[in-house]
């Protein structure tokens, strides 16, 4: 399942310095607007304990961890919409994206120019959402005059799709995101077929200085942030983009003893992989065997057969049933033998929908 998240932001809020830190692709990062040209994507594991707990209780010959996909984007600027700087491309480039995670300078450091020549984290998010509101408004426009000529007609695909069209053009000329527009699920299917960049759901990195990372809520402008994100009920995650690009290059004990010195009990990479994750309503089922333990990516909310399609579509055509077992109840049997005996080991059917954290072992026949 090939799902990724969009890094964006104004230039010099730290995007790529984060996004080098996220993959240790080394994207440039610079000093100056537009050094990031064409997107950068980096895959990255999703960290997970259970994965590891799950390896020391089956000690299989290998563990493989699930992946999510991050994209840089290059840095936007006001006028992007309208072409401005290098704005179609960048905003074609989020189209591409299933989720945005938009970064805001919280920070304060004379050495690095603001594009505004000012630290202001809110009249950055309007920056960039106004230009997202601007490059939808522009697509919904274009379809508007011809759908409305075939409503007229009477043809009912064009009636139904101009209704949409209709309540999306007056919340974006109100400057509303289409993600914050209430559609029924047919509605939805129309609205997802235009490919908005507002109907994207949305996350807000606050990136602050090292100073700040392990007290946060001293620092205005991540408060400012916060209070903006409340009225979208849109999460806000705090990072310092510099000290985790210091982190990326340490290893696994270094890396714990690093986090216990700042008095961070978590990175901010980790936070942004998980939320990132949780944003776009993903969860995790493990297989674990003598040959592999495996995390799976699947949408929170499908069945058995296309769980199992996650893996192989043979998996999915030939399902006749799924052995499951919770994570925790295997945890406390200590084994699946055990578990068995507990009577913790359920046949699920085609019916059944897969829960985050489930160990499953698929049975089929093709």
């Amino acid at each position: 399942m090939s799902l990724t998240a969009g890094i964006v932001g104004l230039p010099n809020v730290g995007k790529s310095t984060l996004f080098n830190a996220i993959t240790q692709a080394g994207a440039e990062s610079a000093n100056y607007p537009f050094c990031t040209i064409d997107p950068n994507v980096g895959i990255v594991e999703v960290p997970d304990d259970r994965l590891n707990k799950l390896t020391e209780l089956v000690k299989p010959k290998k563990t493989v961890p699930t992946a999510f996909e991050f994209t840089d984007i290059a840095g936007i600027v006001k006028g992007a919409s309208k072409g401005e700087g290098l704005g179609n491309q960048f905003l074609s480039h989020i189209r591409q994206v299933d989720a945005i995670c938009q970064v805001v300078r919280c920070f304060v450091d004379e050495n690095i120019t603001h594009v505004s020549g000012q630290i202001d984290p809110i009249d950055d998010i309007e920056i960039i959402n106004l230009e997202l509101i601007l490059a939808d408004l522009d697509t919904v426009n274009k379809r508007f005059d011809r759908v409305q000529k075939l409503a007229k007609q009477k043809d009912k695909s064009a009636m139904a799709e101009f209704t949409v069209l209709e309540k999306l053009k007056a919340g974006l000329e109100q400057e509303q995101p289409a993600r914050a527009l209430e559609f029924t699920d047919e509605q939805q299917k129309l609205v997802k077929g235009l490919h908005l960049l507002t109907g994207k759901p949305m996350l807000y990195v606050a990136n602050v200085s090292e100073d700040e990372v392990a007290d946060p809520d001293t620092n205005a402008n991540v408060q400012k942030v916060k209070e903006y994100a409340a009225k979208e009920q849109a999460e806000v995650i705090v990072v310092c983009a510099k000290i985790e690009e210091e982190i990326a290059e340490l290893d696994q004990d270094e890396k714990e003893m690093f986090l216990e010195e700042l008095g961070i009990a978590e990175s901010g990479l980790d936070k942004l992989i998980k939320a990132s994750y949780h944003l776009l309503g993903l969860a995790t089922y493990f297989t674990a065997g003598e040959q592999e333990v495996r995390a799976w990516t699947f949408r929170k909310g499908i069945k058995a057969p296309q769980a199992a399609g996650i893996i192989h579509t043979d998996f999915e055509r030939g399902f006749i049933r799924a052995e499951t077992v919770s994570y925790d109840d295997l945890v406390v049997a200590g084994s699946m033998g055990q578990a068995r005996e507990n009577g913790r080991v359920r046949l699920e059917g085609k019916e059944y929908i897969v829960q985050d954290g489930d160990v499953i072992h698929f049975r089929f026949n093709v």
